[in-house]
């Protein structure tokens, strides 16, 4: 982990000036009951460029914020479009899953609040040499972090027929996996994989008519796959949510903002379990200790509404889900 956050080469604030996050308003009305008190805690574990973090801080004057980042260029982003709250304010580069040995190099037990704004940013999608939009060509890179050791390209090339099919199916729910991974074989034999231009022609190519003019990009399931892949968003996501239940403090929220349902999925079973009693059905007086910790502030997932959707349609596949834990944690459940 790095607090510092470099300045990465396009990290400039008034690039981004424009972009609206998703559901802003909706997801401080939810975490700012939360953050009333003297030295309240929020963690924004997916902070971005800050647009979430700006607003939570500017409506809580007396809250403190976490806010980490596994992109270093969207740290730096961050720190410009937070200065003005700079003293309440510290900025982890660390994937979301470190939270807890964040928190304890930090010296905080229980956060008051926590978001996590899941999936590709805006900052990552407008950045070409980033590799992760099919609409423009550029390197097929896909790393959120620049340290992780393996690029899309290295995916692409070097994974078996088997471990391809794997990750299209899983991760991007392509019906059409066992066709697409057939021409990325024999394609790659052929030429290496650099750029994302060649691989959308392949995956056009490969598809058939009726699903290629079907409506959708032909490639977005195969580069969320291979996006997730390079990433381990989907264990990191895994590993997040139960640290961050568990070190909530008492009447605090949490918030969590999905874009496909694989992650929304994850989230959806994690916050039902938290709900739920403890105790065995039918039990006609379930014990304190057995009783659920958590109580929905959503019911099921909420959705932006048209006219977000109008203005950012990046916001369109959104879904989120929050709840706050109403008992203190108990050591044995």
């Amino acid at each position: 982990m790095d607090v510092s956050g470099r300045r990465g080469p396009t990290g400039d604030a008034t690039d981004h000036a424009g972009h609206t996050p998703a559901m802003l308003s909706r997801i401080v009305e939810l975490l700012s009951p939360a953050l009333t008190e003297p030295g309240a805690v929020h963690v924004d574990a997916t902070i971005g460029m800050g647009g979430h973090a700006a607003a939570i801080l500017a409506a809580n004057p007396r809250a403190h914020l976490i806010g980490i980042d596994r992109d270093a260029d969207a740290l730096a982003i961050a720190r410009q479009t937070l200065a003005r709250y700079a003293s309440r304010v510290e900025l982890v580069q660390a994937r979301f899953d470190e939270l807890g040995q964040v928190l304890e190099d930090l010296g905080v037990d229980h956060p008051n609040s926590l978001l996590a704004d899941l999936g590709l940013s805006s900052l990552q999608i407008d950045q070409r040499d980033r590799g992760f939009a099919y609409s423009v060509d550029s390197p097929l890179d896909m790393r959120m972090d620049a340290r992780l050791p393996r690029t899309a390209a290295d995916v692409l090339n070097s994974a078996s027929r088997a471990e391809l099919v794997g990750i299209l199916k899983r991760y991007g729910e392509e019906a059409h996996a066992e066709r697409i991974v057939r021409s990325i074989i024999a394609e790659r034999e052929r030429q290496p994989f650099t750029t994302s231009a060649r691989l959308v022609e392949v995956i056009s190519a490969a598809l058939p008519a009726a699903v290629r003019h079907g409506g959708g990009h032909p490639a977005k399931r195969t580069f969320q796959a291979l996006r997730i892949a390079v990433n381990g968003e989907l264990d990191a996501l895994s590993g997040l949510l139960p640290i961050a239940l568990d070190r909530l403090a008492l009447h605090g929220r949490i918030a969590v903002l999905a874009y496909h349902s694989l992650e929304d999925r994850m989230v959806k079973q994690a916050f039902a379990a938290a709900t739920r009693d403890a105790a065995p059905p039918r039990l006609p007086v379930v014990p304190e200790n057995l009783q659920a910790q958590f109580t929905a502030l959503t019911r099921g997932a909420e959705k932006p509404d048209p006219e977000e959707v109008a203005g950012n349609p990046r916001a369109a596949s959104a879904r989120l889900r929050a709840l706050q834990r109403i008992r203190p944690r108990q050591e044995h459940r």
